[in-house]
């Protein structure tokens, strides 16, 4: 497996001299995409309404399960990243910490297979399923991942997302009136303009 791993990354990684446009495709696949996701999900999240401020709490509670099951993998398992053993090229700075699974591509997975079993906002969800193939490639070709980090990345997201469906009702009950609660009180206290904040949105 290992060897296997391997040798689809030295497939997938920069070449010594990439093109231009490539490189720079690549870095924005693989720092700002999930940069603009989480900035799209605040925006929603302000302008949405109900079922769907319930969708995107769902898919938090996904993404806490997933960044814990993320955390105790690489707690038990340290797994190097390519450049820490010599193979292929780095053309990004990273921590060399352990590699698998990827947290990047976790987020973005998380929050589309999130929305898709909910089956709320289902082009979003698709969106971010594909800007998430994007940012795995894009992670491996600039040389700080590996293919095998991705496989571990969709696995995580796809279980935490199912393991948050039974407690939905719940979510749609009580957490999610209660962080709106939380949301609108903190918005009236800061005396934010009702213009680009509304409240009360149903």
């Amino acid at each position: 497996m290992e060897a296997l791993n391997r040798h689809l990354f030295l497939l997938l990684n920069a070449p010594p001299d990439p093109q231009t446009m490539l490189l720079l495709l690549a870095r924005f696949l693989a720092d700002d995409v999930v940069v603009l996701a989480a900035a799209l999900i605040a925006v929603l999240w302000v302008w949405g309404r109900h079922n769907g401020r319930s969708a995107l709490v769902g898919a938090g509670c996904a993404l806490l399960t997933a960044a814990l099951i993320n955390t105790v993998i690489g707690a038990i398992w340290q797994h190097p990243r390519p450049f820490m053993i010599g193979l292929g090229h780095q053309l990004i700075p990273h921590a060399a910490d352990s590699s698998f699974p990827s947290d990047h591509a976790t987020f973005m997975w998380t929050i589309g297979v999130s929305l898709l079993l909910r089956g709320s906002w289902p082009r979003l969800g698709w969106g971010m399923m594909a800007f998430g193939v994007g940012v795995a490639w894009a992670r491996i070709y600039l040389g700080v991942h590996f293919p095998l980090d991705m496989a571990g990345a969709l696995l995580v997201a796809t279980t935490a997302s199912l393991l948050v469906v039974p407690v939905r009702p719940l979510i749609d009950r009580m957490l999610t009136p209660a962080i709106v609660r939380l949301y609108e009180g903190t918005v009236r206290l800061l005396h934010l303009p009702a213009a680009l904040f509304p409240l009360d949105r149903g």
